[in-house]
């Protein structure tokens, strides 16, 4: 049996992280999974509707995934080597950042959906903080990294990079520049100083 809303979702997630929320219309989505405008009403009543479901559905997956990081290591960097590989996928696969596709567009966006797409990035801070701290604290990451601020230069090197590399060196440039940032967060090697 079709899972009409699962298709939906699916195909409204690749218009809105290759066009961003201006750049699709339920006209783009009718045709893709091939049903009437009305259909796609019947599942979201409106185009904000459906991007505020896009964000939650993409919330979970990551949810899921952070907290298999989590699970996987205690080591501060190889967590966030694993939440940048996160974003290799996409990126592998020609797609950007659902969140960052729409922040890209904050000011025009419904206030609701702004507030979700804020919710997603404050959360994904907190996580990066407390996988700093723990890695400060178990020797993991450099002793002198502020969790606070070293969160935020990850999140926003991976956007970054994810938007800049997809349209230059593609996933060999973003895993340097992941890389790049990973290295900065390693303690020095014992005896030098």
């Amino acid at each position: 049996m079709r899972d009409t809303r699962a298709e939906l979702l699916a195909q409204g997630e690749i218009l809105v992280r290759k066009r961003g929320y201006s750049g699709f219309s339920y006209a783009d989505l009718s045709q893709v999974i091939g049903i009437s405008k009305a259909s796609i009403h019947h599942h979201f009543r409106t185009k904000e509707d459906l991007a505020i479901a896009l964000v939650a559905a993409y919330d979970r997956r990551y949810d899921e995934a952070l907290a298999r990081i989590r699970a996987e290591t205690q080591d501060g960097v190889t967590r966030i080597e694993a939440y940048g590989h996160l974003y290799l996928n996409g990126l592998e696969q020609g797609l950007g950042c659902l969140c960052a596709a729409l922040a890209v567009e904050q000011d025009t966006l419904p206030d609701a959906l702004r507030a979700a797409v804020a919710r997603f990035f404050d959360k994904h801070v907190a996580w990066l903080v407390r996988v700093i701290a723990d890695g400060i604290a178990n020797g993991s990451i450099r002793a002198d990294a502020d969790p606070e601020a070293h969160a935020r230069m990850v999140v926003a090197m991976l956007e970054g990079a994810l938007l800049m590399e997809r349209l230059l060196a593609g996933p060999h440039g973003f895993t340097a520049a992941l890389k790049a940032v990973t290295d900065t967060l390693r303690p020095a090697p014992t005896g030098r100083q």
